[in-house]
């Protein structure tokens, strides 16, 4: 007797292994997809900024450091430029003094009448000036050699004991312009202090357009030599009177009065 066997397979093993297989939803990775890459740009980016940020700063750092640098070397050499314009002016202030005290040192200390010369009988009258100065009426006149500012020039003058020169007769202007011989110089007048021409000694200037060049005083702007305009008038080659910006360097006129003999 032959035994047959089958397989009985149940009804659910059945449908387990017929089933058909799990459709894979791509929907959802689809999305993630389309996230994936922008996430993965703004990422980058933000990476980018974040080390140009910082690149930056050390930049700007750097360019500070070296604007700071650039400012302490422009003040210092501010202040060394303006130290060798006070070391210059005192070095001038001693080689006048230099200059002019050899009179002293000559005499040996004696009396100021031992500084006088007498250019002839007539002003021996009137007194006496000291050496190197010209004697005319009841004054005596320094004809400067050595070029300096208006304002230089005044307080060299005021140092010796005079003053710039103030011209109030005829017989002065002709005196100075025939002893300037030709050559540019300061004298004591000036309109800085109010606007209006004044001598040294704040005496009101009386204008006299004969004694000026043409079309003087013009109180130019232009000259390039710092702010102000013209405020200090010399005389011209042609002996009569310019105005000039007072920094401008020339020879002066110092004017005192004669020492008793």
């Amino acid at each position: 007797m032959t035994t047959e066997y089958h397989d009985n397979v149940d009804e659910g093993m059945s449908n387990f292994w017929n089933k058909e297989p799990r459709t894979v939803d791509f929907s959802r990775f689809s999305r993630y997809r389309r996230w994936l890459f922008p996430a993965l740009t703004a990422t980058l980016l933000l990476i980018l900024i974040i080390a140009l940020g910082a690149s930056n700063t050390s930049t700007w750092n750097r360019l500070w450091s070296a604007e700071k640098s650039v400012s302490n070397l422009t003040e210092s050499l501010r202040d060394t430029q303006q130290l060798t314009k006070d070391t210059a002016k005192e070095v001038l202030s001693m080689k006048f003094a230099l200059e002019n005290s050899k009179d002293q040192l000559a005499s040996g200390g004696n009396s100021a009448e031992q500084h006088c010369k007498h250019i002839d009988t007539s002003t021996t009258a009137h007194g006496c000036c000291p050496l190197n100065w010209d004697s005319f009426g009841t004054n005596c006149y320094l004809f400067s050699t050595t070029p300096l500012s208006w304002h230089d020039a005044r307080d060299w003058c005021n140092g010796h004991e005079s003053h710039l020169v103030i011209l109030l007769t005829d017989e002065e202007w002709d005196f100075v312009i025939q002893r300037s011989a030709g050559s540019l110089r300061w004298v004591g007048l000036t309109d800085e202090r109010t606007g209006q021409w004044e001598w040294v000694n704040q005496t009101p200037y009386i204008m006299n357009r004969r004694r000026w060049k043409p079309g003087q005083p013009d109180a130019w702007t232009h000259h390039g030599l710092g702010p102000g305009d013209e405020d200090c008038a010399h005389l011209h080659s042609d002996g009569r009177l310019n105005d000039l910006h007072c920094s401008s360097k020339m020879r002066f006129i110092c004017q005192r009065h004669t020492m008793k003999n």
